[in-house]
């Protein structure tokens, strides 16, 4: 199991506070923001996107870290914040009050808002020209299903993302049941299944994240992910466009498969055998696409964070900090 992360200081360049969208200022964002060194010669901005599990607090760990890492090179401002309906963001998405009842907003409208929100930001904190979609260059550190958001974010809009760094990206294009053996399928074969696994493991197991974590489950946020597979349909495609020669960077982390497995078992009940033989290396090979959506000289990984679940950045705070701060290393 991972060591529990001690406990930091925080930092005083940490600041916490909440702002209205332009576009939809009924409803207040709670957003956490430091400002970047004086001495960094790119107008850039680092900006952390939640899953739908943990909320923007878990970063701070990460971005004390960076700063700490980061004392003598300088580092670019960074940008946490809570989605509608998450976390300190209290405030529902006042757009889905005019939807039909029960449904609610995706993930293009999501990267709406984070693209009215970093323009909100750069035109207030970084003297950035307001409507310049290009300015200032995107670093995300993402996690889960901010990983989707990130890679939608970068090809709406592209030439504007310089770096991605994943951390256990959800598997936009699968509905995390299929992935398991069905036994009531009419071609189901109980004697091709792996030494240890049984018929009664791989119903149990299906019903278990069909419960939990099938797209259509609702969440707080009211967001919707049954098109989430139409948006992603493929791991390794497209490619994504930097804004300059040497850009997009893309660095993929994965969980550690033992972790993940022992993990699994304690808070979902799911045999060992099961995670091994079945969410390990499929969660691999998706993050084996991942890395090829940049040219190859650009991508690392897939890297597995040893002692780390699937959310990195509760478990190891230090590792994330020292993957990032490579990446503004290659990103001068």
């Amino acid at each position: 199991m991972a060591k529990p992360t001690p406990a930091i200081a925080i930092p005083k360049e940490i600041q916490h506070s909440y702002l209205a969208l332009q576009t939809k200022p009924s409803a207040q964002v709670s957003y956490t923001y430091v400002s970047g060194s004086d001495d960094i010669p790119r107008r850039s901005l680092i900006v952390f996107l939640n899953g739908l599990g943990l909320t923007k607090s878990f970063w701070i760990p990460v971005i004390a870290s960076v700063l700490q890492k980061r004392k003598s090179a300088g580092c670019p401002p960074m940008l946490a914040y809570d989605r509608y309906g998450q976390g300190s963001t209290t405030d529902a998405d006042p757009f889905d009050k005019e939807k039909e009842t029960g449904e609610g907003h995706d993930i293009t409208d999501v990267v709406k808002d984070l693209r009215q929100l970093i323009s909100q930001i750069a035109y207030e904190k970084l003297a950035v020209v307001e409507g310049d979609v290009y300015n200032p260059e995107l670093i995300f550190v993402c996690n889960s299903i901010g990983c989707a958001i990130a890679r939608v974010y970068a090809e709406t809009y592209p030439r504007t993302v310089a770096g991605v760094l994943f951390l256990d990206s959800i598997m936009a294009n699968s509905d995390l049941v299929a992935m398991w053996p069905d036994p009531d399928a009419a071609d189901f074969d109980a004697s091709s299944l792996p030494e240890g696994v049984t018929p009664e493991f791989c119903k149990e197991t299906r019903a278990v994240y069909g419960k939990l974590f099938h797209p259509s489950v609702p969440n707080q946020e009211n967001l919707i992910r049954n098109n989430l597979a139409q948006l992603l349909p493929f791991s390794d495609a497209p490619q994504l466009i930097g804004p300059r020669e040497g850009t997009p960077l893309v660095t993929v982390v994965g969980h550690d498969p033992d972790y993940f497995a022992e993990e699994s078992l304690l808070k979902l009940g799911t045999p060992k055998v099961m995670s091994m033989h079945y969410t390990n290396p499929y969660w691999h090979r998706y993050n084996e696409g991942l890395i090829e959506i940049t040219a190859s000289h650009l991508a690392k990984g897939p890297v597995l964070a040893k002692g780390c679940g699937h959310f990195i950045q509760k478990d190891n705070p230090d590792f994330v900090a020292d993957e990032l701060c490579e990446m503004l290393s290659r990103l001068r």
